[in-house]
């Protein structure tokens, strides 16, 4: 088992929610204030606070709050993570095939 599967298991935990993956989606664009991210959902605010606290928590976003105002924004390299532990569970053979691939780019690019 990887070294980091804690923080893996926290982050597939938190998007497992198809409204954290919404806020997620969201926040790839550009930060945003809490009551811009509950306008496109039928939920109380409390609710969306949860679920930010869900993503909060397992390091997906951070927030800032100004006044009255929470500005919620998406961690930087927060989703990295995933991306290491998807590229270790590629095969043997995706990898042979990526090899392959890159091989008979580099041969195709002399010839020509």
């Amino acid at each position: 088992m990887p070294k980091y599967h804690d923080e893996l298991d926290a982050v597939l935990r938190a998007l497992a929610d198809p409204t954290r993956r919404a806020v997620v989606e969201r926040l790839a664009k550009s930060p945003a204030v809490v009551s811009e991210l509950a306008a496109p959902f039928s939920m109380a605010l409390p609710s969306l606070l949860q679920h930010l606290q869900v993503l909060e928590n397992a390091g997906v976003v951070t927030s800032e709050k100004h006044g009255r105002v929470r500005t919620v924004s998406l961690r930087p390299g927060a989703l990295d993570i995933l991306h290491l532990w998807l590229g270790e569970q590629r095969t043997p053979a995706e990898h042979d095939a990526d090899r392959l691939g890159i091989h008979l780019a580099r041969t195709t690019t002399k010839e020509t």
